[in-house]
């Protein structure tokens, strides 16, 4: 990705933090939005001071259309979308709130149609991209408690799908990525320690990511790659 103009979602949270010095130590030049600024000082924490000269750090809300409209058209180019923004909630289907529900949606699905919509418009323009984003074995496997978030992350798989579909004969591709659960200081805050050897590091996933971003993965479209460790 030597060169290449990357727009990485997320690239200041749990699973951000092992993406991110993976994408540039490829060469890429980055545009990390962000909401907090105590998140972009962390990621700062770990990278060296050549490294933070390529990230250009936008405040945004992924939310909303008009602010991913603003963001992306404040980059040179789009060569590469990674998106690792998302969000996780559990609850009874029976018991759980409507707006948890939205929230779900908004987080895993609405956030990735925007930035997906907007990025692939620049792509077009020179006939090259790359779009990753990330599912969740969820999203195939849906499991107990897990209804908003399972049906979230299987809109995920299947816009990512029909994107790689819509962008056939062209330079751009679509896929996405699944894995189980990540090893965060969130997720073994809110799950214990004690599985925390079988989940999927991030670093692990960042090197998937990094392969299915690259010129090197021009014939992989609308793959679901399974990252599961050992659950």
């Amino acid at each position: 990705m030597k060169g290449k103009q990357v727009l990485l979602t997320g690239g200041t949270g749990g699973l951000g933090l092992g993406v991110t010095p993976a994408v540039l130590a490829q060469g890429a030049e980055l545009t990390i939005p962000y909401r907090n600024l105590k998140d972009v000082e962390r990621l700062k924490g770990i990278l060296s001071p050549a490294d933070i000269a390529r990230i250009q750090f936008i405040p945004a809300n992924l939310e909303e259309e008009s602010s991913v409209d603003k963001l992306i058209s404040r980059m040179t180019k789009v060569d590469v979308l990674i998106h690792l923004v998302g969000g996780f909630s559990m609850g009874k289907t029976h018991e759980y709130s409507f707006y948890n529900w939205k929230r779900e949606f908004e987080l895993n699905l609405n956030t990735t149609f925007l930035t997906c919509k907007y990025s692939l418009t620049r792509m077009l323009e020179n006939d090259y991209g790359r779009i990753v984003t990330i599912a969740s074995r969820s999203g195939l496997e849906p499991a107990r408690n897990l209804a908003a978030y399972s049906a979230a992350k299987a809109g995920v798989i299947a816009l990512t799908k029909a994107i790689a579909d819509e962008t056939k004969g062209t330079n751009i591709t679509a896929n996405t990525v699944l894995p189980s659960v990540i090893d965060t200081p969130a997720n073994r805050q809110a799950m214990g320690e004690e599985n925390a050897d079988k989940w999927v590091k991030p670093e692990s996933i960042a090197e998937v990511i990094c392969f299915l971003a690259s010129e090197a993965a021009k014939d992989v479209r609308g793959a679901a790659i399974p990252v599961y460790g050992n659950i």
